[in-house]
């Protein structure tokens, strides 16, 4: 039986039990077997990790460090990452499912995010009184950019590590200190980061990870008055909560929630790779991505053409154990999940939606939460499976006769993440993406990520933008710096006169 590594929390540089005294299963999705523990930590935990990140905040040195000081600690963590690739992947894949070539990418994803803000870290001392124009010559105005301080930073199950990744990196390269607290469904390559960092040579205190379950872990870092921000990704009931919970103690809050984006095909596009870009945006991740293009908008006159060609693609994707190269599809995360996923499907056959393919337990995999990539056909708007986030692979197609039609059947919709537009007219994208309600927008493509873009939605799907430039200055606060430089007194009261 595989067995991932045994760790506690990590406070203040040091792996210590909970207070709880209790421990989580790790269940291996694809076997359904126990395969390690996690501690369940609790609010008294948080606390000690806050109060850890606090004190490193304010007497240690790590804010106080030159960005390109701070820079060569971030490679380091990056060429930690290098270096355990290939465990970090298997850790990742036991933990959560997803096919091992995926877990691999990530890892070079979470490297890179590092290095990326190393260099913006970097930057960051060339921007240091920045001057600002004020039109008056006896004033000199200069910009300061400081960390915040203390984050909180919660992070989703479906990309563990490089979920954290976006958010420990930024906030470390403004100089911030972190208590991370990840998923309880997959915390174990969070935890391995956080021994990594220490390695790399980062500070006690500067990042901790305490685990546990969200009501007793997550809920009291989200409403702890020592942390002066928070980021979030996760679900859009949940990110309401995260966002109640700062709005209390007057904090910012960074939410990246749910999605149910949609992908239009105009009938000028190559089927081949509009079908293969459909199935990267939907079965991805096995199907659990926020940003999935699950929501499939079809030119009529083309549809026949794309179902046949959708189907037999579907039923080609290798489904089986996802430690295997060239699996791509492998078990979502848990059977809560799976339960979720195939009662979606059931309610699509109910509300009388075409299963086209897919729809139950590959006959390849008798044990985990496996579920067949899912195709539904003349699917109405009214249907749970168009309106609602599934996180699972199952995709839902409709058809549509103009432009017009098409955007607006995809803005009708309570997320705002993200949105897909295949053609070979670029004035009609151009059109389309910029008519689309979303955050992100792909042309003739679908799910493409880059850690220098933005990243981030509008309506359900949360508010703020991680990734990038934006991502950094989230963890900054802009200070004014005025000096008065004019040799003569601002003699605005005048001295009484002598008489």
């Amino acid at each position: 039986m595989a067995v991932i590594p045994a760790r506690e929390l990590f406070i203040d540089g040091t792996w210590v039990a909970p207070s709880t005294g209790r421990y989580l299963d790790v269940v291996n999705p694809a076997t359904e077997e126990v395969i390690g523990r996690i501690a369940a930590g609790a609010a008294p935990d948080v606390n000690a990790a806050v109060a850890a990140a606090t004190a490193a905040h304010k007497r240690g040195s790590w804010g106080k460090l030159t960005g390109k000081q701070r820079a060569e600690t971030l490679r380091a963590i990056a060429q930690k990452i290098k270096d355990h690739k290939s465990d970090l992947a298997r850790w990742e894949t036991l933990d959560m499912g997803k096919p091992i070539d995926e877990a691999e990418w990530d890892m070079d994803d979470v490297a890179g995010c590092f290095e990326y803000y190393a260099g913006l870290a970097e930057k960051l001392d060339a921007r240091q009184y920045s001057p600002i124009d004020v039109g008056m010559d006896e004033f000199s105005v200069k910009v300061r950019r400081e960390p915040l301080g203390v984050v909180g930073l919660v992070t989703p199950w479906n990309y563990p590590l490089l979920m954290a990744a976006w958010k420990v990196a930024p906030a470390l390269a403004a100089g911030c200190c972190c208590v991370l607290k990840p998923s309880e469904v997959a915390s174990v390559t969070c935890l391995e980061l956080a021994g990594l960092a220490s390695d790399a040579g980062l500070p006690p205190g500067v990042l901790n990870v305490v685990t546990g379950l969200g009501q007793e872990a997550g809920a009291p870092l989200c409403s702890h008055p020592g942390v002066a921000k928070l980021a979030f990704t996760g679900s859009t009931a949940t990110g309401r909560s995260v966002a109640l919970a700062a709005a209390t103690n007057l904090r910012p809050a960074t939410c990246e929630l749910g999605g149910k984006s949609a992908l239009i095909i105009f009938e000028d596009a190559d089927l081949d790779k509009a079908v293969e870009w459909v199935m990267f945006g939907a079965f991805w991740t096995n199907g659990q991505i926020c940003s999935s293009t699950s929501r499939i908008l079809v030119h009529s006159s083309i549809a026949a053409d794309f179902y046949g060609k959708l189907k037999a693609r579907a039923q080609s994707i290798r489904v089986g154990d996802p430690l295997e190269p060239g699996c791509r599809l492998g078990p979502v995360v848990s059977e809560a999940q799976y339960r979720r996923v195939s009662s979606y499907v059931q309610a699509g056959i109910d509300d009388g939606a075409t299963l086209l393919t897919g729809g139950k337990r590959p006959a390849v995999c008798p044990r985990g939460f496996y579920l067949e990539p899912t195709v539904f056909i003349n699917v109405r708007p009214h249907m749970r499976i168009w309106k609602e986030e599934i996180f699972g692979p199952v995709l839902s197609v409709s058809t549509f006769e103009t432009e017009a039609e098409a955007v607006e059947s995809a803005n009708d919709s309570e997320f705002g993440l993200a949105g897909a537009v295949i053609s070979a007219d670029e004035e009609r994208c151009k059109r389309v993406a910029e008519a689309l309600e979303a955050g992100i927008v792909w042309v003739n493509c679908s799910q493409p990520c880059f850690c220098q873009a933005p990243w981030g939605g509008i309506k359900n799907s949360g508010f703020g933008r991680e990734l990038g430039e934006w991502g950094l200055e989230n963890y900054l606060s802009v200070k004014q710096v005025t000096t008065y430089v004019s040799p003569n007194p601002w003699d605005w009261y005048s001295p009484p006169s002598k008489l």
